[in-house]
């Protein structure tokens, strides 16, 4: 990991969750591609100084989710169709923090799907 790249961690949010969110953002933009070797717990933890159970917590998060395997004896590593599940979640993520809330919003305001559409595209209402 190069120290330039690495996210600061959040006050806001739990150490575990940063270290699983920061890796699957790896995976999602593809600095780490499928079979790729991820860090170990001990590893993100010297990097971060934080304890190797808050970051094996993270990183088990990840397992949990079938984005990392466990290779008995050399490491975690990155699963095949990993990204594309991740980018997947993230889409539905998007659509429902973003989307959704905007075409509610356009619905009350009257404003029908050619003029919302043209609207994201950079016209004028």
């Amino acid at each position: 990991m190069d120290p330039a790249e690495v996210t600061v961690l959040d006050e806001g949010t739990p150490l575990f969750t940063q270290i699983a969110e920061q890796v699957a953002g790896d995976i999602a933009d593809g600095t780490l591609a499928e079979g790729d070797r991820v860090p170990s717990t001990n590893e993100l933890a010297a990097f971060h100084r934080i304890n190797p159970a808050t970051a094996a917590k993270g990183i088990n998060m990840l397992i949990d989710d079938g984005v990392l395997e466990k290779r008995r004896g050399i490491g975690m590593f990155v699963t095949t169709g990993a990204r594309e599940r991740l980018l997947e979640g993230r889409r539905k993520q998007f659509a429902e923090q973003y989307l959704d809330p905007m075409l509610i919003e356009a619905q009350r305001l009257g404003i029908d799907m050619g003029t919302l559409i043209s609207l994201i595209r950079g016209g004028t209402a």
